[in-house]
């Protein structure tokens, strides 16, 4: 019983932090409809700050001021960003905000190298709270009681701010009906810039109270933003109620998981997050969304099949590319087939998020399930190459069939965030059942058959399969089917007034993607010679929907240019300096305010105003002069 009530301590100590993030998370979200992936690099920053100022300023009084104000730089931090960069495309489709923070997020994590180093920094302890007290025979930390006291205290602040105050009132109208609150004339920049910089300084305190408890590390971030994730479904959207209570859910698991459920400890939390998902789609306080105001396909110039030309054209652009090998060397040859690879797992999300408006945070899972599928198929049948590659999309369809079977109830971030839950369980088993994945040791020996055994062999035989499952799923993208999905994107009430089911074509489109996804993985599996979990990880997951943002929505060749692009940057900004995410991130934060319909849907705007006005010229240019005699008729 005493560890039991060690435990429960220290896992409502944890949840005062959390509550802080996930607050912040929500707050943002609710108002902005900003999936702001770079709140973890702002908590980051808030330990980061608050060690620096903490090991100047000394004392009781530097210390805790030293917090505050930690808090307090990263938030106007915060509000200079959402000024200069969040602000000038908050018309681009939500996604594009994702990843423009997301940007921001690797740029933080090179910056923080930059100015503190690599290595752990350990905090100075609280002044007046180093010591313990004893509780039923054991000693818990004073501040861990002193975080147990601050969480309700916070809350408690953030009721009265939101209930009894007339910015507090705004934010909350916001939350629900923001066009309403901008026809009564309320300026919405400010009280988005408020809010924002309100959430960011959240998620700083949150990280340099943590000072005392934890290193401040370099990997701080993309730890807790997952959580801060799961924590805001679990409670509900917009819901800071809702978070407090979901982060003490969270925070006991975590404490209690390694205990009780060692085997399934790593993801606790999504298993739980996955049910209440189920069972409540809005979260346990959340409310039902209101209906989107325009679809995500619609937010850029609808797309049209390639005609007969631009056909030939991608017939000699195929050519080409195979022809690589006759000239290319080896490394740029073993390049280019991962870059093929990728491309087909952008193609296959893409088909999810542009023509059914779903935006899967867990494709990676898929992928990975078609390396383990091509690898199970080696070491245990001992099926040659093309067999086992050909097992990867199989595993992949079921594993889709199963998880799209409950996520296709949900839309919007619910949905996201469930195919992450499943994603990251996925993951744990792989990681965790050492006897048949391997564990973190991984499936080694998964070589090409020796006809397949060289760089340009290998690459032949992946431009093999990556170009019919690309024309493939452009067939569908286009086919009655394809357009069935699009009506259920753009309108789930109209599309059931005219016999669609949803759920039955958004469940279709999933295992396809997942089929596809498997494909590229199962050529992976092969072209890197082994499988490790780490290829179903959140970041593998995250580089797909970069790669499908950069090139835009709703284009025929935008997930192959976004594929193209950011993987190529990728590995040649690996090669070429030591801070490759600062290069990256700032790239991908150009590319969104350059291109704020991704590249391939920028440029085709561009085209289609340049010739609309020459169409226009050519008009005015060819309409016949009025004769005299008009003239005169129409002179009063």
């Amino acid at each position: 019983m005493q560890l039991v009530f060690v435990q429960f301590m220290t896992g409502l100590a944890s949840a005062a932090s959390l509550f802080l993030v996930a607050s912040g998370l929500s707050i943002i979200f609710g108002v902005t409809r900003i999936v702001n992936f770079a709140h973890g690099a702002f908590y980051m920053l808030g330990a980061y700050v608050a060690y620096t100022l903490t090991e100047r300023f000394t004392g009781a009084y530097g210390f805790w001021l030293s917090l505050l104000a930690a808090a307090a730089v990263v938030a106007v931090l915060g509000a200079l960003l959402e000024m200069t960069l969040l602000r000038r495309i908050y018309r681009a489709p939500e996604l594009f905000q994702l990843l423009a923070t997301f940007g921001v997020t690797l740029m933080v994590e090179d910056l923080v190298l930059v100015i503190w180093g690599p290595e752990d920094l350990v905090g100075p302890r609280a002044p007046g709270l180093a010591g313990a007290v004893e509780m039923f025979g054991k000693r818990i930390p004073s501040y861990d009681l002193f975080l147990i006291v601050l969480g309700p205290l916070v809350l408690a602040g953030l009721w009265v701010l939101f209930h009894r105050t007339r910015w507090g009132v705004l934010v909350r109208a916001a939350t629900h009906d923001r066009a309403m609150v901008a026809a009564l004339g309320i300026n919405q920049k400010w009280l988005f810039t408020g809010v924002f910089a309100l959430g960011v300084f959240l998620a700083a305190l949150g990280g340099a109270l943590q000072i005392p408890r934890d290193a401040v590390n370099h990997s701080m971030d993309l730890r807790i933003i997952v959580e801060a994730f799961v924590v805001v479904v679990i409670g509900g959207l917009g819901s800071t109620t809702g978070a407090f209570v979901a982060a003490i859910i969270v925070s006991q698991l975590n404490a209690f998981g390694i205990l009780v459920f060692p085997k399934i400890s790593l993801v606790l939390v999504f298993i739980v997050m996955a049910i209440v998902l189920v069972v409540r789609p809005w979260g346990l306080f959340g409310k039902m969304p209101p209906p989107a105001q325009a679809a995500t396909g619609a937010t850029v110039r609808p797309w049209r099949p390639l005609g007969r030309t631009e056909l030939m054209i991608a017939a000699a652009c195929v050519l080409v590319v195979a022809l690589q090998p006759l000239w290319l060397s080896d490394y740029a040859l073993t390049v280019g087939s991962e870059l093929l690879i990728f491309t087909l797992f952008a193609a296959s999300l893409h088909l999810l998020m542009t023509v059914g408006g779903l935006a899967s945070f867990g494709h990676a899972a898929y992928f990975g399930l078609g390396s383990y599928g091509a690898a199970f198929a080696v070491q245990a049948a001992g099926a040659p190459m093309l067999l086992a590659i050909c097992a990867g999309p199989v595993l992949a369809a079921i594993g889709a069939a199963i998880v799209g079977w409950f996520a296709v109830s949900l839309t919007g971030v619910y949905f996201a965030m469930l195919t992450l839950a499943f994603s990251q369980i996925v993951w744990s088993i792989a990681f965790q059942w050492v006897s048949v994945t391997g564990g973190d040791n991984g499936i080694l020996g998964i070589w090409p058959a020796p006809f397949a055994s060289t760089p340009g062999a290998f690459y032949w035989v992946t431009l093999a399969f990556v170009v019919p499952a690309l024309a493939f799923l452009q067939m569908v993208i286009f086919s009655p089917f394809g357009y069935a999905l699009r009506a259920t994107r753009d309108s789930e009430l109209r599309a059931e007034a005219i016999g669609i089911d949803r759920k039955r074509i958004q469940w279709v489109a999933f295992v396809m993607a997942g089929a596809a996804a498997g494909l590229g993985g199962a050529l992976f599996a092969f072209l890197k010679g082994s499988v490790f979990p780490d290829v179903m990880g959140i970041p593998t997951s995250v580089d797909g929907l970069v790669m499908v943002l950069l090139g835009g929505i709703e284009t025929v060749l935008g997930p192959i240019v976004g594929a193209l692009v950011f993987k190529a940057l990728s590995i040649w900004l690996m090669s070429q300096t030591d801070y490759s995410k600062l290069v990256l991130g700032a790239a991908i934060v150009f590319i969104v305010l350059a291109f704020p319909k991704g590249i391939v849907g920028t440029l085709g705007d561009w085209r289609a105003r340049f010739e609309a006005g020459r169409a226009a010229r050519r008009a005015a240019t060819s309409a016949p002069a009025p004769s005299d005699a008009v003239i005169k008729e129409a002179q009063p």
